[in-house]
């Protein structure tokens, strides 16, 4: 009797363990979100700098939400649709990560990870083009 109820327990544990672990983001290739940002013209471009670091250069028609903002809770008066596309990116890619870990944690769910500005070979607009 107790191997069984040792073993629903160890089974129900396994369940609910995989369950909470498909709430998470996705790292996104540059080629790859670039694939998405067409394939998808809802979504949501989100620079998590600041706001001089936008001013100087940033993807067009990206949505400025700094990480502090994010982490402030101030995202969700920006973001009101938790199942629509987020694309997340900053300079080198720590603070999108950062932003993407608290918005899944808050019931996001396209949510989505490109990395920084650094690296980016698309178009840009700014006060340093």
């Amino acid at each position: 009797m107790m191997q069984k109820i040792f073993w629903l327990a160890g089974l129900v544990f396994v369940v609910l363990l995989v369950a909470g672990c498909g709430n998470d983001y996705t790292h996104l290739t540059e080629q790859e979100a670039v694939e998405m940002m067409k394939n998808n013209p809802g979504a949501v471009i989100v620079d998590t700098r600041t706001p001089e670091e936008y001013e100087k250069k940033h993807i067009p028609g990206a949505l400025l939400i700094p990480v502090e903002e994010i982490k402030n809770g101030n995202a969700e008066k920006l973001l009101p649709d938790k199942n629509q596309v987020v694309m997340l990116y900053c300079r080198t890619g720590r603070r999108a990560v950062i932003a993407a870990e608290i918005l899944v944690k808050r019931g996001y769910t396209k949510v989505y990870e490109f990395g920084g500005i650094v690296d980016w070979s698309g178009e840009t607009e700014g006060t340093e083009n």
